[in-house]
């Protein structure tokens, strides 16, 4: 019986991706802090989850040669968006730092939640191998 890793690990392998995404964008933003001009970027991370699942869901096409194009529509990045400033700077830059150092804690909690996940997920598939 072949182990299918789409069943057996669920959403969290997508999320650990677009958290590791969101984590670029949320640094760069953090690096470009006193950038005059600079517009911060954020993506909405459920809804490039559940666009991220929904892509992963096997459609009515298969590739039938190694040569054939895949049925793939979506873009390997998530949307991103411009973030409304709660108080703009005479500079034009719409980076808070605070809430950008928040942000990016609560990413990298969530992350590291994820990641704890598929690490129990892995211990148990490889007892279950070992028949333990």
């Amino acid at each position: 019986m072949a182990i299918n890793f789409k069943n057996a690990l669920g959403v969290h392998e997508q999320a650990l991706q677009l958290r590791v995404q969101r984590a670029e964008v949320l640094a760069n933003n953090l690096a470009n802090a006193d950038t005059p001009g600079f517009k911060a970027q954020d993506f909405d991370f459920r809804s490039a989850l559940a666009n991220a699942q929904a892509q992963s869901q096997p459609s009515g096409m298969q590739r039938t040669h190694e040569r054939h194009m895949d049925d793939w529509s979506g873009q390997d990045r998530a949307a991103l968006m411009y973030r409304v400033p709660h108080q703009p700077t005479l500079d034009g830059n719409t980076v808070d730092a605070q809430q950008e150092q928040t942000r990016f804690m609560r990413n990298a909690m969530d992350y590291q939640a994820s990641f704890e996940f598929l690490n129990s997920r892995f211990k148990g598939l490889t007892s279950a191998l070992r028949g333990e």
